[in-house]
């Protein structure tokens, strides 16, 4: 595309720099290795992974989110008087990572939450579609974050990234980033429309190249949603990227984490891939919304329906 445009197109310089970017990374990956890889690593490693440990450890790694049409101020008050119920009901489990809503809410949780710790998320940047104009998505995270915002979610632009447009995918997420400031941004990269691994790994790479904080499988709002297979693409991406610049990057699947199975596969390719290093609920995070009942259950040994 790009040489067509040279002499009309005065974005000629950064794409040539997205470009070199890339090709530090091995670009190269094949879907089939990637689910031989996935199926070898959920048939030996997840089952010594299945402990009471793993699970406490995952609780304080669960993004609580509420992404619904119907949410009010009064559900997600009363869903923000949970995580403060919580400390008081079980003072020796870890309490959840952080509270995911829309930015118009970010006030109503800044304001009810009193727990020390927990991240507060808004999902920015026109969730889910990401199909509204910078200049709105910028502004829309600047006001959740004026609101008390502590962490942002964003959705890559995937026509833009399907289109092989890397310079409108960087520039977007860049732009996005800034508005951000010095909060943690997470890029959602929506891997299954995405299709590919290489795909996947491509914009891995472009997102944290570009300024993200985290990258995140998916919405939830569209299917499927969190693989393993995109996990293990995005770990791998994350472990290049972090051995050519040195930075870690955090990790979030969402979307499809229906059970505690899923969490522990979950963990387990975080594991293998990057180490030990990454097993912290500030670099492994897990967006859900049914997910802290079943851990909990788990955790406690009968069935609660806590949250």
């Amino acid at each position: 595309m790009a040489e067509h445009h040279d002499h009309e197109h005065h974005h000629a310089q950064p794409l040539s720099r997205i470009e070199e970017a890339l090709k530090k990374y091995n670009l190269d990956i094949n879907d089939e290795e990637v689910k031989e890889a996935v199926k070898k690593i959920i048939a030996e490693k997840v089952p010594e992974n299945d402990t009471q440990e793993v699970k406490r450890f995952l609780m304080g790694s669960v993004e609580l989110t509420t992404l619904k049409t119907t949410d009010s101020e009064t559900s997600v008050m009363a869903f923000t008087e949970k995580v403060n119920k919580f400390e008081e009901a079980y003072p020796t489990l870890p309490h959840v990572a952080t509270i995911c809503v829309y930015p118009r809410f970010a006030r109503v949780v800044a304001e009810t939450l009193e727990v020390e710790g927990v991240e507060i998320a808004c999902v920015s940047g026109s969730f889910p579609s990401s199909q509204s104009l910078i200049e709105v998505k910028t502004i829309e995270t600047q006001l959740a974050i004026k609101d008390g915002a502590t962490e942002i979610d964003i959705v890559l632009p995937v026509g833009s990234m399907l289109e092989g447009d890397y310079e409108t995918v960087v520039d977007e997420i860049q732009q996005q980033k800034e508005a951000c400031g010095e909060h943690d941004m997470k890029v959602i990269l929506e891997t299954g429309m995405l299709k590919t691994a290489k795909n996947i790994k491509t914009a891995s790479i472009l997102s944290m190249y570009a300024g993200a904080d985290y990258i995140k499988t998916s919405t939830g709002k569209e299917m499927p949603a969190a693989t393993p297979e995109a996990a293990y693409v995005m770990c791998q991406a994350i472990k290049e990227y972090y051995d050519e610049t040195g930075i870690m990057i955090g990790f979030k699947p969402a979307g499809g984490l229906n059970s505690v199975m899923d969490a522990l596969i979950y963990y387990t390719i975080v594991k293998e891939v990057l180490g030990e290093k990454w097993l912290t609920n500030k670099y492994l995070r897990l967006g859900t919304s049914r997910l802290a009942n079943l851990l909990l259950s788990e955790v406690i040994g009968e069935e609660v329906k806590f949250f």
